[in-house]
């Protein structure tokens, strides 16, 4: 086996992110790693000359390793976008679902990405569209939830739901989620959707603040497709993609959400258990 290569993505913002590169430098020195970052980063912490590296998503690499909370961690993956490097998540945030390493286990789980004893969880990923005129145009994936809402001070929205050929339901609210398993734990939970297993294949839809007291989160088909019509008739509507991506939606435009062909690959160590990580994180 050849050289690894590892890309490092710090969240600059993190107070303790420069510590947390030393101690992965430290570690990686003596060993027979390519250690990369990319190059704003690698000159944010003075090791451009060493590490930095230019369009690091087109770079080979064998994982990325990012340094933050889960919005860190689905930054790096949005960044890699169809090439599906497998990403671990070193955790410096406070609530970190998805990044599997502390700080107190990090040369360990270091140590374990180099012999190999980790595996690789392929998380569903969500597919985002809109149909403006008839035409339907791509806008990006998501791995946690694909969220129609209403920008600023607009009022409530006027929404059409279906699924595949079927027109559910009208309603009023602030607005939707459509959540994967992933993301069943992020906005979705917080809007009274359900707690998802991520390794479920399925889709999740969660209105916000829905003025249709008959209308409950559902959890559908991995291979349903979800239809959003926007009858809203004013102008500040947008659909974003986990919180990072917006783009401005129109009267009579339909939000269309399905499964994507490809899948986010998230690096995972044998001794995590999902519900101890959960019982860690939310009751604790």
């Amino acid at each position: 086996m050849g050289q690894m290569r590892i890309a490092v993505f710090p969240n600059v913002d993190k107070p303790n992110a420069g510590a947390v590169l030393d101690r992965i430098f430290r570690f990686f020195s003596e060993r027979d790693v390519q250690l990369m970052l990319p190059m704003d980063e690698a000159r944010f912490f003075g090791c451009a000359e060493t590490y930095g590296v230019e369009n690091i998503e087109q770079a080979p690499a064998d994982m990325a390793l990012s340094l933050g909370g889960d919005g860190t961690l689905l930054g790096v993956c949005h960044r890699y976008g169809r090439n599906e490097v497998p990403v671990c998540g070193i955790n410096i945030g406070t609530l970190g679902f998805m990044a599997d390493i502390e700080l107190d286990e990090l040369e360990d789980r270091l140590e374990k990405i180099l012999v190999g004893g980790y595996y690789i969880e392929q998380r569903l990923l969500l597919a985002g569209f809109v149909k403006s005129n008839g035409r339907e145009r791509f806008l990006g994936n998501a791995i946690n939830d694909v969220v129609v809402t209403k920008g600023g001070m607009a009022r409530m929205l006027r929404l059409g739901l279906s699924i595949n050929e079927t027109h559910l339901m009208d309603y009023k609210a602030d607005g939707i989620i459509v959540a994967s398993p992933t993301g069943s734990t992020a906005y979705s939970l917080s809007a009274g959707g359900p707690i998802m297993n991520p390794t479920i294949q399925a889709l999740l839809v969660t209105p916000i603040c829905a003025h249709t007291f008959n209308m409950r989160p559902l959890v559908v088909n991995e291979h349903d497709v979800i239809h959003i019509h926007i009858a809203a008739v004013h102008q500040d509507i947008l659909v974003t993609f986990d919180g990072q991506e917006s783009f401005h939606l129109l009267p009579g435009d339909e939000v269309v959400v399905r499964k994507a062909q490809q899948s986010a690959r998230i690096v995972k160590f044998e001794d995590q258990d999902y519900y101890r990580i959960l019982r860690t994180k939310l009751w604790n």
